[in-house]
């Protein structure tokens, strides 16, 4: 008779020190390690592929609800969440994405109507997007309020500031951008001057579930909202570049 003895040691610190904790859904063996505290699954398997991954997280973006992914791709909620959060470390930031501005760009700015958890919970999205490379310069969720349009207005780059602006006939445009010295104009749709703005909230609301106007999908918590809308401009800005 042959008896082999295995030592086994802590993934993340290869200490000893570690003691049996149950097993997963998946049968697999778990730990506690007391030297560094951290619980995990010993001999833990990736069972989703880095191109699968992508693939999960392109549909996403492509107005599959995160239960429609779950029934399509057997991926639940929390873990595509995990995947999204993971996924923007390793991507740029917003101001990284974008083209570098020119002297005569112009930037179009529009305010989305979208909510958590219910209906009377109002998020409005404030987008300035530029009319020359279509990427959205700039964001921010909030209510409808000045103090938001201030906050739209810190978070564009500071090469694009000097950008002339069109709005709709919202008085806080007209308050914020209008005494900072731009040139800036309250327009209605017919002039076409916020034509691709609206049509980027066009875009929004046909690729994400969340923001569709009549629709089962929405946000619980203003932490999702935001984290996922800002994953799907990070990408979109990216596909501009490229494109360009």
């Amino acid at each position: 008779m042959i008896v082999e003895m295995k030592i086994r040691r802590c993934p993340n610190c290869e200490s000893e020190d570690i003691v049996k904790n149950g097993t997963d859904y998946k049968g697999d063996q778990k730990y506690h390690c007391y030297y560094c505290g951290g619980y995990g699954t010993l001999d833990a398997k990736n069972r989703y592929p880095k191109a699968d991954k992508e693939q999960v997280l392109k549909a996403y973006q492509e107005r599959v609800s995160m239960r429609g992914i779950w029934r399509i791709f057997g991926v639940v909620p929390k873990t595509l969440l995990r995947w999204i959060k993971a996924a923007l470390k390793d991507l740029a930031s917003i101001a990284e994405t974008l083209a570098l501005a020119e002297s005569d760009d112009v930037l179009e700015l529009d305010e989305l109507w979208s909510f958590v958890f219910k209906k009377s919970n109002k998020q409005w999205v404030w987008i300035a997007l530029c009319r020359r490379t279509r990427q959205v310069v700039a964001y921010f969720v909030g209510d409808r309020s000045e103090e938001s349009c201030w906050r739209l207005w810190s978070r564009i780059p500071q090469a694009y500031r000097h950008c002339a602006t069109f709005s709709d006939f919202w008085d806080t445009y007209k308050t914020v951008f209008g005494t900072l010295g731009t040139d800036h104009q309250s327009v209605g749709k017919e002039t076409g001057q916020t034509a691709h703005v609206e049509r980027w909230n066009n875009t929004l609301r046909q690729r994400l579930a969340r923001f569709v106007r009549k629709s089962l999908s929405f946000s619980k918590s203003e932490f999702v909202h935001d984290l996922v809308l800002r994953f799907f401009i990070i990408n979109y800005n990216l596909q501009c570049l490229i494109s360009q």
